[in-house]
């Protein structure tokens, strides 16, 4: 080999040893914690669940995947496609409160915290419905709460701002930044809400 040859080969082994070290420098081992973040201990298809508390019916909750990952720190329960969950009021088994329909959800289980992701829609017993992309719901303060854009439609009016923080019920709604006011058209609401009502009735003798 010439020394010009050897002078090259030996410049492209340093080269090649150093991307080595570089890349094992930035690739660290997980923890013990992480690992355990990542295996999967509950998964369940088209699953439907009943909460209740005190013996009482407090909501369900309808799901066509739930993976579980209980075993890290944080434990959680991912639903990435989608969730629909349906409250009671409070001195009845049966009458809703409060329907929420959403794209993605996760729940911490040690902190009670659900998070709701994609087209959320929360509907009221009255009516009321609440639009936006990303909702919180902390069910031991029971509080709700978003940092993103959120409408709040009403029989009268529709409030549109940014950040919005309320009681589970809806009964104390706020915004943060106001971005809008406009009174709503009653009777187109009614419409499209008993269409809502038609293509339920639908789906159900389907």
């Amino acid at each position: 080999m010439s020394v010009a040859l050897h002078r090259v080969a030996m410049v492209a082994l340093l080269f090649m040893g150093s991307a080595i070290l570089l890349f094992s420098c930035k690739s660290k081992p997980k923890t013990a914690e992480e690992s355990l973040d990542a295996i999967m201990t509950e998964e369940s298809e088209n699953l439907t669940i009943v909460m209740s508390e005190n013996g009482r019916k407090s909501y369900h909750f309808k799901t066509p995947l739930l993976e579980g990952y209980m075993l890290g720190r944080d434990p959680y329960r991912e639903f990435r496609k989608g969730i629909s969950i349906t409250t009671y009021q409070d001195d009845s088994l049966t009458t809703v409160n409060a329907v929420l329909v959403a794209n993605y959800a996760i729940y911490y289980e040690n902190r009670k915290l659900w998070e709701a992701k994609g087209d959320v829609v929360v509907t009221k017993h009255d009516g009321t419905r609440l639009y936006t992309q990303q909702l919180f719901w902390n069910s031991q303060t029971k509080r709700i709460y978003s940092n993103v854009d959120t409408k709040l439609v009403t029989d009268t009016d529709e409030l549109i701002g940014e950040g919005f923080e309320s009681d589970e019920d809806m009964n104390e709604p706020r915004f943060r930044r106001w971005k809008g006011k406009m009174q709503v058209d009653t009777e187109q609401l009614r419409e499209e809400q008993g269409a809502d009502e038609e293509k339920k009735t639908d789906n159900r003798e389907k």
